[in-house]
């Protein structure tokens, strides 16, 4: 069976194969882990998919190679003989020159990533000064980091190519990291293509907070981190796009993709590194602490760098979380080739006109805003009105209470 460089998420064209697990002639097992991947989102081991023999290795550890492209073969069991080890075949790709320098007494230190030596050249740093933690001594993405955060930076090399649009005295040159330049590249070009709408609501979150209040303080305990509104939220969202499902969807150009499954994609925020959309797989099907789980696992494992290949990929539907930082309201920008994504902000107590015994009062109330951006060559703006609704008349009437319980 062919062994492929997998996706890695839903802009990674290419992934580094950092170290092989196995070498030709071993044993291997379903699920054992094969070889690590590195690239600017993601760095992980990459289980074997089959049990058997690796009978080759085509791409060898530092190099490079596209979504798709064979980096091995395993003979299954009972399969055919493997070709001989001496028949290996060369890397399918060539590794990028590293642009930093290694200490040549330390062979595993020697062996630098691409994402790794431009990381190093980026901060203006010697490989030498610092340590690895990774196998065999390796100096890891979160090595670098960890070095620049105690250490700073270096002054980078002058760029005459790159001339700054403008000096300001006393500025201090930032470079971008792999994750914030592809997030940089991938936002830009949604922009730039796709004409983006933004609707409003405001969802009253009284109803939530009787169930949330009096459960938080269990939750924490039991669950170890606290219960906010994002997965009542998420849980209302993938009911409202079963019944608008043409917000569930891919834009192809000249069709529109309905995508049966719901899998929220939920952007998680690296500081100033950029955002990663891990994704919830098939979100409709959980109950609401499901999800809540779901979301919290792929929160951290996803600034902890250790999300999985599968975690990246088959995104339909995207929420922001932007209430955390106190926002009012966000115009997000859509996630491509998703159609439409929702920003949650702040839910804060306002005072707000409600009709009690057929009469208006004044009351207290938590009121958040629920903005969603959404691709006008998709839907109109009624539809996207109209689904945003159906959100907030889930989230104000749903009985939370019984769902937190269940």
């Amino acid at each position: 069976m062919d062994v492929v460089m997998p996706q890695l998420g839903e802009t990674v064209a290419e992934g580094t194969v950092t170290r092989w697990h196995k070498k030709v002639g071993d044993a291997v097992k379903a699920d054992e882990a094969l070889f690590d991947v590195e690239t600017d989102k993601v760095s992980t081991e990459i289980p074997a998919p089959v049990a058997g023999v690796v009978a080759e290795i085509l791409v060898h550890e530092g190099a490079t190679a596209k979504v798709g492209t064979r980096l091995a073969v395993i003979r299954e069991a009972g399969g055919q003989a493997a070709r001989p080890a001496a028949a290996v075949a060369a890397p399918a790709a060539t590794p990028r020159p590293s642009t930093a320098a290694a200490p040549a007494s330390a062979e595993g230190r020697a062996r630098l990533s691409p994402v790794v030596s431009r990381l190093i050249a980026e901060h203006g740093l010697d490989a030498r000064a610092i340590a690895g933690t990774g196998r065999d001594g390796r100096i890891t993405r979160e090595d670098v980091l960890a070095h620049v955060a105690q250490h700073g930076t270096a002054r980078p090399a002058a760029r005459t190519q790159e001339p700054a649009p403008y000096a300001v005295a006393g500025a201090e040159s930032v470079p971008l990291t792999g994750i914030r330049k592809r997030t940089a590249e991938h936002m830009a070009k949604s922009w730039a293509t796709v004409p983006h709408v933004m609707q409003a609501v405001e969802a009253d979150f009284s109803g939530v907070d009787r169930a949330r209040r009096p459960a938080a303080e269990q939750w924490r305990q039991r669950e170890g981190y606290a219960l906010t509104y994002l997965p009542f939220i998420a849980r209302a969202v993938t009911a409202a796009l079963a019944k608008y499902p043409r917000l569930n969807a891919s834009f192809g150009g000249d069709h529109l993709a309905l995508h049966r499954r719901i899998n929220l994609g939920i952007a998680v925020d690296l500081e100033r590194e950029g955002l990663l959309v891990p994704v919830v797989k098939d979100a409709a099907a959980k109950s609401l602490v499901e999800l809540a789980r779901a979301i919290n696992d792929l929160a951290v494992r996803a600034r902890e760098h250790r999300l999985k290949p599968d975690d990246m990929t088959e995104g339909t539907y995207t929420i922001t979380n932007n209430g955390a930082g106190g926002t009012l309201v966000t115009a997000a920008i859509i996630n491509t080739p998703q159609v439409a994504i929702l920003s949650t902000d702040a839910v804060r107590k306002r005072a707000v006109v409600v009709e009690s015994g057929g009469k208006d009062e004044v009351a207290v109330r938590p009121v958040g805003v629920l903005a969603q951006s959404f691709d006008h060559r998709a839907v109109d703006g009624a539809y996207a009105a109209a689904f945003l609704n159906e959100v907030k008349t889930i989230l104000e009437t749903r009985d939370w209470q019984r769902e937190l319980q269940g």
